[in-house]
């Protein structure tokens, strides 16, 4: 597997301390709720240097929203599902750490070479080919994209348009966290179809409509993705279901680690002791000396309700305040025939609604591949974002007529098998909230939060967002004990061309 290729990539050293715990004389604790990518990151981080962790997870299975778990089809069958794709993209640096502790060369991931988008009128972007060098990555792009002529081009407002191209974080949330997505696209004259093509489809990637959307989420994702990195727009995916390829051998290293895992535990509050916290699961109650809270926005909130004696009042108000965004729907269905050879193993959809991608599992990962070459079918997944009615069988309708439409081939398939996921547990990243987003850091020094939800002043993005709060909630632990961290990497936070960086600072003045 290809390695970081950006020479510009930024790593913030690893705080000094203790190479391990038991230096200390005796081992500190520390109990991490929340088995996603923040928490296994956290519980890494933490073991790594000595410390002996606990980990809670209430679901059954690791992994968090890039979970999966054993299912059986109505034949028989088992199969592992899943709350849908991931694109893990070579600027996840912080993320890949994570995976390479069990596969140094990430070799159980693949890449895929291109991610075409669809519009309604068929109208296909692709990111195949593109240049990797910022701003000829994004000027090519716009240069042959069928919805972005040369006098859209021409027509964009530079003035309004300067942030995209001048990222830093926090900075870019002063600026612009209190304008929505979609104002803000149609304050610098983007044109309406590349609207729909391009920024839709990665605004809603997140989980949100544009017009609830912050402007800045949507700016810090081009930095992350164009104007901010040379590892470009090609990402990978893992060659099996998600436990198989990254969380059942990370339990296994984290347990040769003294890391005990608990799955289908659920936390339910925790107090603070003399020496540290006291933690209440399953109706019993354990002492640790530190805790890393890692769960999705709901849990954080009930848990925070539910230990009145951790933090402060502002701190408990900032954490009831965090937002779930609209719910989602996952359809997978095994069908019976093949979809055609040249299709891509992911489409994004813009303005095509409820749909917004397909991806052909049976393309890139193993188990899939394996199904589809005994049955001579095909593993096909839909989603859709953002979903405004709860009437999940008229979605599931809505998503396949969409399927037949964009790949007609799929009409007169049987569907042999079909799972439907409907969930609503991810955070949002609204107009406005910013700055009241709770920060790894908390009122007690022995208290950390780790999350795609939680404030951290690093150009990331969802799951790499996860695994960056995931090693600094273990670096605020381990600093706390004396104990040495671990590096945090990111793309450059600041914009990359200077001459538009003076403009900007001179426009701030």
């Amino acid at each position: 597997m290809t390695g970081p290729r950006d020479r510009r990539r930024v790593t913030r050293p690893a705080p000094p301390g203790l190479a391990d715990a038991g230096l200390l004389g005796r081992r500190p604790t520390a109990a991490i709720v929340g088995g996603g990518i923040a928490g296994l990151t956290a519980a890494t981080g933490l073991a790594e240097r000595g410390v002996a962790v606990t980990v809670f997870e209430r679901e059954g299975h690791l992994g968090g929203r890039v979970g999966g778990w054993r299912e059986q089809l109505a034949d028989g069958t088992a199969v592992t599902m899943s709350r849908g794709f991931h694109a893990f993209f070579r600027q996840y640096y912080n993320l890949r750490a994570l995976l390479a502790r069990t596969d140094p060369r990430l070799d159980r991931l693949t890449p895929l070479t291109d991610y075409p988008l669809l519009d309604a009128h068929g109208r296909i972007d692709t990111f195949a080919g593109l240049p990797r060098t910022p701003p000829w990555n994004a000027v090519a792009f716009a240069w042959r994209s069928p919805t972005f002529t040369r006098k859209d081009l021409l027509h964009l407002s530079g003035r309004e348009a300067l942030p995209l191209a001048t990222v830093s974080v926090p900075e870019i949330y002063h600026r612009l966290d209190r304008t929505d997505a979609s104002t803000f696209l149609e304050a610098i004259n983007f044109p309406p179809a590349a609207k729909h093509l391009a920024f839709e489809v990665f605004s809603r990637s997140f989980f949100a409509d544009p017009r609830d959307l912050s402007a800045a989420e949507l700016a810090t994702m081009f930095h992350l993705y164009f104007l901010g990195s040379s590892e470009g727009l090609v990402f990978d995916v893992p060659t099996e279901p998600f436990p198989q390829a990254l969380w059942d051998p990370l339990a296994s290293y984290l347990t040769g680690r003294r890391t005990d895992i608990r799955t289908g535990t659920t936390v339910t509050g925790l107090g603070r002791t003399p020496e540290g916290f006291a933690i209440e699961s399953g109706g019993r109650t354990e002492n640790f000396d530190g805790v890393v809270l890692a769960c999705d926005v709901s849990g954080l909130r009930e848990i925070v309700a539910a230990s009145p004696d951790i933090g402060t009042e502002a701190w408990r108000a900032d954490v009831g305040g965090s937002r779930t965004a609209p719910p989602f729907l996952v359809r997978r269905l095994w069908l019976d025939r093949p979809v055609a050879s040249h299709r891509s193993p992911f489409l994004g959809t813009g303005s095509i609604p409820p749909l917004d991608n397909i991806s052909l599992l049976d393309r890139y990962e193993g188990e899939a591949r394996l199904w589809a070459a005994r049955t001579g079918g095909s593993v096909v997944e839909l989603h859709a974002y953002a979903a405004t009615t709860e009437d999940s069988s008229g979605l599931e309708k809505a998503l396949e007529s969409r399927l037949h439409e964009i790949y007609p081939e799929t009409r007169d398939a049987r569907v042999v098998g079909d799972i439907t996921l409907w969930r609503e547990d991810c955070p949002l990243f609204g107009v406005g909230d910013f700055a009241r987003r709770p920060t790894v850091e908390t009122p007690d020094a022995a208290l950390a939060l780790a999350g795609d939800g939680i404030r951290i002043d690093l150009p990331v993005a969802l799951m790499e967002r996860a695994a960056a709060t995931g090693w600094t909630a273990a670096n605020t632990l381990l600093g706390h004990w004396g104990l040495a961290g671990h590096p945090i990497r990111s793309v450059p936070n600041h914009g990359r061309i200077r001459l538009l960086n003076r403009l900007a600072a001179s426009k701030s003045d």
